[in-house]
């Protein structure tokens, strides 16, 4: 199901023509990181080596490789690793999906969603299996189900890769990570629901909850966890085993934490995006980059006034979810969404504003002048921060009015003069996904 709009623009010439923008200048953010691993196979290696994980892998094991829906820097070469490491050692790996309700809630759907991920059957050297049919193991306490990947069930041995991050949506001990891919990646869409019946209030609660379940009653050997720094690259590769996933995670979330980039402005009247995805963030642009939540129980990032959203990534594949936390959004990009891929993150989760659709304006430049419109900027011209996606800061634009502020700052490098920004005929921008470079001209 996808979107078709057309919007009568005359009123809205009328209202916004005579906004004016403001002159943009690239910058180059020098973030400060951890170095990115050099060879991965060697660090899969390395972990599928140590004692404690060598012990788990018998010759002739059928063993499930859980692979979720996240955008992990180098996911396909880390897959592509384990899937070799694993043969090696006499097993026989095969693949599933472990993304809750993504890919529309369906196993065609979750296949493509690995596919455009990089983690292709000839190219990762292991079949794909992917089935929505789950089993239900136990309950927890307070009797919620629990419920698994009904062929991760049938292996032999279960393991799973997973990037250790903060959440969009919650804070607590367990956020995005190894005991949440357990409790709700590998759950399927059914698992999902199960986590998040009570919303996220009590999300903290229940992924260790959830996981400590499964742990205790599924042949999960070990999670391979993944630690990004500033550039959303890996720098750090750990196998966790099973028993260690519930005591070991707390530390590496505050690593994993301390290892991200933040933007370098404390207060924004206006936040460009020029794409948003789910190859990008589970809700299209994370919240930690943009200060944008879809909840009250977690903060961070940037005050921002009015946010905008120009386009969705090709790889997000009609799913807009994380849209509806924009102001303002673009014809284009409302008619890339497909609404069947969109909507399920919504229904599974219980939070539905990021699955909603904003203010939409015909063409970026109108989109934009919105924008500066209603930022309520009093006595300063309007401070804008572009970005390309909340994955990529190490190059942005910013309006004139942050010009001294960025000056300012020991990472920030000034790349270019004051020029106004550059649209093609039909008011879209020339340089959409390259914020950071100067546009080659002008115009309305």
């Amino acid at each position: 199901m996808r979107v078709t709009l057309e919007i009568p623009d005359s009123t809205l010439h009328g209202l916004l023509d005579d906004v004016a923008l403001p002159d943009f200048v690239g910058v180059r953010y020098h973030l400060r990181t951890r170095a990115p691993l050099s060879d991965l196979g060697a660090a899969v290696e390395a972990e599928l080596n140590r004692p404690e994980v060598a012990q788990r892998l018998k010759p002739g094991q059928r063993i499930a490789i859980g692979v979720g829906s996240r955008g992990i820097g180098r996911l396909a070469e880390i897959t592509t690793a384990l899937v070799r490491g694993l043969r090696a050692r006499g097993t026989e790996p095969f693949i599933i999906p472990a993304m809750g309700s993504h890919g529309g809630a369906s196993a065609e759907g979750q296949r493509e969603v690995l596919e455009k991920l990089g983690v292709v059957e000839s190219v990762v050297g292991a079949p794909i299996v992917s089935d929505m049919t789950t089993q239900e193991i136990g309950r927890t306490d307070d009797d919620i189900p629990v419920r698994l990947d009904r062929h991760a069930l049938a292996a032999d041995g279960i393991v799973f890769i997973a990037r250790i991050k903060p959440h969009t949506a919650f804070r607590g001990n367990y956020e995005s990570g190894l005991a949440k891919m357990v409790a709700i990646g590998l759950g399927k869409q059914a698992g999902a629901a199960a986590c998040h019946a009570a919303g996220f209030r009590d999300m903290a609660r229940r992924i260790p909850a959830l996981a400590a379940v499964a742990i205790g009653r599924a042949p999960i050997q070990f999670g391979l966890a993944v630690l990004e720094n500033a550039h959303d690259q890996p720098y750090r590769l750990v196998a966790v085993p099973a028993e260690r996933i519930l005591s070991d995670e707390p530390a590496l979330l505050l690593e994993a934490k301390a290892a991200m980039p933040t933007v370098p402005f404390e207060q924004l009247d206006v936040l460009v995006i020029d794409q948003i995805g789910k190859n990008v963030s589970g809700d299209g642009a994370d919240p930690n980059i943009s200060g944008r939540y879809p909840t009250p129980y977690a903060s961070g990032g940037p005050d921002v006034t009015k946010q905008v959203v120009l386009d969705l990534t090709d790889e997000t594949d009609g799913n807009g979810n994380g849209l509806g936390t924009a102001d303002f959004t673009t014809v284009r990009a409302v008619q890339k969404l497909d609404l069947g891929r969109t909507y399920p993150n919504g229904l599974t989760s219980t939070v539905v504003g990021p699955t909603g659709i904003p203010t939409i304006l015909p063409n970026d430049r109108l989109a934009l002048q919105a924008a500066v419109l209603t930022c309520n900027a009093i006595g300063h011209g309007p401070r804008i921060l572009r970005i390309a996606n909340t994955l990529k800061l190490g190059e942005f634009a910013i309006s004139t009015d942050l010009l001294d502020e960025a000056r300012a700052h020991l990472d920030l490098e000034i790349l270019d003069e004051p020029h106004p920004v550059a649209f093609d005929g039909e008011g879209n921008l020339l340089d959409l996904g390259r914020p950071g470079r100067v546009a080659v001209a002008t115009g309305r």
